[in-house]
This record gives structure tokens, C-alpha cells and sequence, in this order.
């Protein structure tokens, strides 16, 4: 009985350390840094670049992007494993009608075994309790692991404050780990 979620993870936790296969949904991208909207335009460009970046293929739960739209300018930010991210990201927002300017300012995350096996850890850890199953059912989920050099920020987005704590004391648990930065939200219902 134990298997069939262990399996289940294990094959979420494959294709996303590949990062190939699983496309990122709405949730995964990081709300606008600004959230006052000036003109229609900025307001349609935001609904545009969220969906761009939301289709980049190689996005994982291991990676993270967000941006800003400030008239024809977007400046995109975040971390990614590999280059090839960072570049799907500004390439699919230059061609966006009103996009007149790109600046990209994501950053890339050192390439390291030890990180790579952190991050996987530390999804084990986090997704495999079974308070956190909700979250690991989903293609990908709302919960984005970045390490850099041993350091583990928690981004996204959670239904409350106990799976919050839940997600940073599991992701403490792993040895190797540094610290945890929480950068979860919790998902304001009602």
C-alpha cells in the first residue's frame, strides 16, 4: 500500500529533476513584485507574461520566476537550474504586443551534485508526509524548492499556516542542509 505513493513520487521527482515533460501551471509563476497596475496595457501584459512564462516546458518545482511589468518594460527575476530557462523566459515575453524592453534578471543557479540531491531530499521529505500528499497529487506542485550552495528557500503557495511550518520543519530534516528560507504564502480562501 506504502508503494503506490512512493512510486508515484518518485516518477514526479524524475521527470522534474529532468525537466523535461511537465509544464508549469498558472500557481507556479510568482505574482507580479509590483501589484498596482497603471494602464490597461500593463494590466493585459501581466495576464500575458504569467501565461508565457507559465508554458516554459523545462520549469520545475526546482526552479522559480517572477516578474514586473512597468509600461512597455518587463523585468523578469528569480532562479533557475540551467540557462536554458532564463532564456525561454525572455524570449517568449519579446514578442508580446506592448513588451517594448526585457530585462532579465534571473539568476542561475550554480550547477553542484550536492545541491541536486538536496533538492531531491528535501521534495522527498516535504511531498511524502502524509499531511503534504495533497500537494504532491498535483502535476506539479505548488511548492518550489531553490538550493544554492546547501541553502534551501521554500517559495509558493500553501492552503494554511500549519503546512507552512509543516514544509519547513521536513525541509530542516535534511542532512545537508544549511538553512531554510520560508517563502510560502498562505492561500487566503473566502
Amino acid at each position: 500500500m506504502k508503494k503506490a505513493p512512493q512510486f508515484f513520487l518518485a516518477a514526479i521527482l524524475a521527470l522534474g529533476t529532468a525537466g523535461a515533460g511537465f509544464a508549469a501551471t498558472a500557481d507556479q509563476v510568482s505574482r507580479p513584485v509590483a501589484a498596482n497596475v497603471n494602464s490597461s496595457l500593463e494590466q493585459r501584459l501581466y495576464g500575458e507574461v504569467h501565461h508565457q512564462l507559465a508554458l516554459i516546458p523545462q520549469f520545475t518545482i526546482f526552479d522559480n520566476l517572477a516578474y514586473r511589468v512597468d509600461g512597455g518594460t518587463v523585468t523578469l527575476y528569480g532562479q533557475v537550474r540551467n540557462a536554458i530557462i532564463k532564456d525561454e523566459a525572455q524570449s517568449s515575453i519579446q514578442h508580446l504586443e506592448g513588451v517594448d524592453r526585457v530585462i532579465n534578471q534571473i539568476e542561475i543557479l550554480p550547477a553542484s551534485f550536492n545541491d541536486d540531491r538536496i533538492r531531491r531530499q528535501v521534495a522527498r521529505a516535504v511531498f511524502n508526509d502524509p499531511r503534504m500528499a495533497n500537494y504532491a497529487i498535483q502535476p506539479v506542485p505548488p511548492i518550489h524548492i531553490i538550493v544554492k550552495n546547501g541553502h534551501v528557500t521554500l517559495k509558493g503557495v500553501v492552503d494554511n499556516p500549519m503546512d507552512k511550518q509543516l514544509a519547513v520543519t521536513r525541509a530542516n530534516s535534511v542532512p545537508g542542509v544549511f538553512s531554510v528560507q520560508n517563502n510560502l504564502q498562505v492561500e487566503r480562501k473566502g
